[in-house]
This record gives structure tokens, C-alpha cells and sequence, in this order.
């Protein structure tokens, strides 16, 4: 992390920025943001997996020279942007995206550069630029972290997979500095951290909303449907990501992905229920004062500051009105009814490839309850019950972990969870 965090004038020249994940909740709000701040942005790389129809929309909008998707092949992302292209040219007041200047693009002026396949993301996210923002969802973003990190470009770290499954390997690129937390509860212990020097830090606070299942026993969760677990109670991040809300694996990720990024052991980073989601997170001092940072439930700010570390982009989001009456509830974590947490600080203090056992055998389970093939208990058991089962396996350490070594537990681990879901 930089020295400064504070209100800056824009810069010389606009940032260039690369997108990973573009079409997904982070992706869409960071070119919100760079539409709103064209002198301090410039976006020339985007990626996606899937949604290449929404890809080549911003694609022409915002006149991205290079292009990447997933799971499309050169000719069919062609045709998407052609559409695209072709759509906004006859549409001047276009009220998807508009470009950064209000320009409308007609077909024959934006031939981008493609990259398609499964290495398409890794391949962008090692050009040039000045930040990368990985919103890529799930471990399939490990690659295009590294390949940032070699490029010794700075990167805005909203898949905390990447850093969890590959810790060592992670941090053994990173440089001082180079990885900015996009995650909210990590962007605001940044903040706070700037309350203290690091020797001054007594623990970690993480919030967490507790989901749309707080307050019920293991009981009441046995007939949870997958719609109900999608009906986070303040946001909407896509079916992984609000899934692992609700049963709180997302909460025990973020505890690991915390010690990797802060250095702060295990037993000095707590989770607290705290439903508003007005506070993101909390440094308590050894003085017994504690910093917190507070906002809106959205992720505005986070990604804002991803985007323009160590500067604040102006009006980013609205701030909390203190003029009127409001209550903020805090409540400890029901660690039997959602044992996810714990069972993620017993992972993250194995090291190794552990978590990314954990990760692997979370993404399987989340797909088997959503295609009911697992009830919503079930998933946090199956991922209980598949690191059991490693335990007898050779397991890495943070020594001498390798790319191979994570992604042969990663393999490991979705196998042994299909045996027990199927699918």
C-alpha cells in the first residue's frame, strides 16, 4: 500500500486501465466510474467469459483497442462487436454506455484486437497499463492475477481466489504496493490501517451481514431454496458470490484473504455480524481506540479506489446522511449454524494448497444446491467433508508451492466433490 490516500488533482494523463470480468457487477460499476471521469481514465483492455453481446457493447463504447473473451472464438466475438458497432451508429443517444466522450462510433472506425480462448484474460492482463482490475469470479482468475503481477503492473484485487488459492505464489510476485483490495471489507482495513503503524495494530474487525439466514439455527436452514439464498438482504453479486453470502463461506474467504494481504495471524482477525453493512470493517489499536470506515452498502467507493490508488475520485458515491436517525446493530457470528468461517481459518492456517481445496470443493457445491442435487447445508458439509478427506494427501508448503501443485488440488478437490454431489 502507497503512504497517501487523499483528494488529488486528476492526473496528466488518463490511467489506463484493464478490465478482467467486465460484464460481471464489478466490471460493469468500474466503467460506470471511468464513464463518469473520462480526464482520469482510459479503459484499453476488456475481458469477459460469457455475455459476449454486453462484452462488445462496451467494447464499442468506450473504444477499447483490445478485446478479450473466454469462451467465444475470434469470429463470433467479431460478429458481436459488429452488431454492437452497428447498433450505436444508428443510435447517437445510446443509453447503455454513450463512450467516455459522448462519441457515437460508426462500424468502419473501431476494429479492435481479439483474443479469445481460455487464456485470453491471462494474455490481456499481461499488456501494458497502469492498473489492472481482476472481477473475474472464482480460481479461474489465479493466472490473470500473476500474469499482472509479472507485468509489475498495479492490480485491483476483486478475486480474492486468486489470492487465497495461491497465496505464496501471490505474494511472491506482488511488490510493495502493487495489489490494491477492491473487496470492501479489505478496501476499508486499508483505511483504517492508515489510523497506526502496523506495530500498533491489536486485531482485524470484518463485518459481515450475516446474509438472508441470519438468526436461524442449522435447523431452519435444511430447506433453504436456491432462490431464497440469492435474496441477499442489501446486494446482488452473482449466484457464486451471493451463495457464498448466505452460507458465509464468502466471509471465511475474506478471513484468509485478510491475513494474506495484512499479515495479521489467524487469531487476531474476528468477524462480526452487522446487517446495515454501513461499516465495512475495523482496525483495532493496542491503545484500545479502533478506526472504522463507513458507507453505503455498495461497492462504488471500493472500486474507485482500486481504480486510482492513493488518489479518492470525487463523488464516487454518496456518503451516509448523519442528520438522520439510524441504528446499527452488531452481533457475534453463530459459528454452528454457519460453520464456514471456521472451517476457512482451519484451511488458511494449514497454508499450502488447503485453501484452494476449500475454494474447488466450495464452487462445486454452490453449482450442485443451485441445480438440486444438494440441499444448502449440504454445501458446507460436502466442503467439510472433501478437506477431511485430503488430509491424507501430500499437501505443499508455502515453501515451495507451485502453480502445478494449486491447480492439481484445485482438480483434486472439484473431483472428490463431484463424487459425493455428482454432476
Amino acid at each position: 500500500m502507497t503512504d497517501a490516500l487523499a483528494a488529488l488533482p486528476s492526473p496528466r494523463r488518463p490511467r489506463r486501465v484493464i478490465l478482467l470480468g467486465s460484464t460481471g457487477s464489478i466490471g460493469t460499476q468500474a466503467l460506470d466510474l471511468v464513464r463518469r471521469n473520462p480526464d482520469r481514465f482510459e479503459v484499453v483492455g476488456l475481458s469477459a467469459g460469457g455475455n459476449i453481446a454486453l462484452l462488445a457493447e462496451q467494447a464499442v463504447a468506450f473504444r477499447v483497442p483490445v478485446v478479450a473473451a473466454a469462451n467465444a472464438t475470434d469470429d463470433e466475438l467479431s460478429a458481436a462487436i459488429r452488431h454492437a458497432s452497428a447498433s450505436v451508429s444508428h443510435e447517437p443517444s445510446h443509453p447503455g454506455f454513450g463512450g467516455p466522450r459522448g462519441r457515437s462510433p460508426r462500424v468502419s472506425e473501431y476494429d479492435p484486437e481479439l483474443l479469445t480462448g481460455p487464456d485470453a484474460s491471462s494474455v490481456l492482463a499481461a499488456r501494458p497499463a497502469d492498473v489492472v482490475v481482476n472481477g473475474i469470479t472464482g480460481a479461474i482468475g489465479l493466472e490473470p492475477t500473476l500474469a499482472a503481477l509479472r507485468a509489475g503492473t498495479t492490480l485491483a484485487l476483486a478475486n480474492k481466489e486468486s489470492l487465497i488459492i495461491g497465496g505464496p505464489l501471490v505474494k511472491a510476485l506482488a511488490q510493495a504496493g502493487q495489489i490494491v483490495p477492491v473487496d470492501s471489507e479489505h478496501s476499508a482495513i486499508a483505511q483504517c490501517l492508515r489510523g497506526g503503524r502496523a506495530e500498533e495494530v491489536r486485531r482485524l474487525v470484518v463485518t459481515a451481514s450475516g446474509g438472508p439466514f441470519r438468526g436461524r439455527s442449522r435447523g431452519e436452514l435444511a430447506d433453504v431454496t436456491p432462490e431464497q439464498a440469492l435474496a441477499h438482504p442489501n446486494f446482488a453479486m452473482g449466484r457464486v458470490i451471493t451463495t457464498n453470502s448466505a452460507t458465509l463461506v464468502n466471509k471465511g474467504l475474506e478471513v484468509i484473504e485478510a491475513h494474506l494481504l495484512f499479515d495479521i495471524p489467524f487469531d487476531r482477525i474476528d468477524v462480526v455480524v452487522h446487517p446495515q453493512q454501513m461499516i465495512h470493517s475495523m482496525v483495532e489499536f493496542v491503545d484500545g481506540s479502533t478506526i472504522a470506515q463507513a458507507g453505503p452498502p455498495r461497492m462504488l467507493v471500493p472500486i474507485a479506489l482500486g481504480l486510482s490508488w492513493p488518489q479518492r475520485i470525487p463523488d464516487a458515491d454518496v456518503p451516509c446522511d448523519w442528520t438522520k436517525a439510524q441504528s446499527w446493530e452488531f452481533e457475534p457470528l453463530d459459528d454452528e449454524a454457519f460453520p464456514a468461517v471456521a472451517l476457512a481459518r482451519r484451511v488458511g492456517e494449514a497454508g499450502g494448497t488447503w485453501p484452494a481445496v476449500y475454494n474447488a470443493a466450495n464452487e462445486m457445491a454452490v453449482d450442485a444446491f443451485h441445480e438440486g442435487r444438494l440441499g444448502f447445508v449440504g454445501i458446507v458439509d460436502t466442503v467439510a467433508a472433501v478437506v477431511d478427506s485430503y488430509a491424507a494427501e501430500p499437501c505443499s508448503s508455502a515453501t515451495d508451492l507451485t502453480l502445478d501443485d494449486v491447480l492439481a488440488a484445485d482438480a483434486w478437490a472439484r473431483e472428490a466433490a463431484r463424487a459425493r454431489v455428482g454432476g
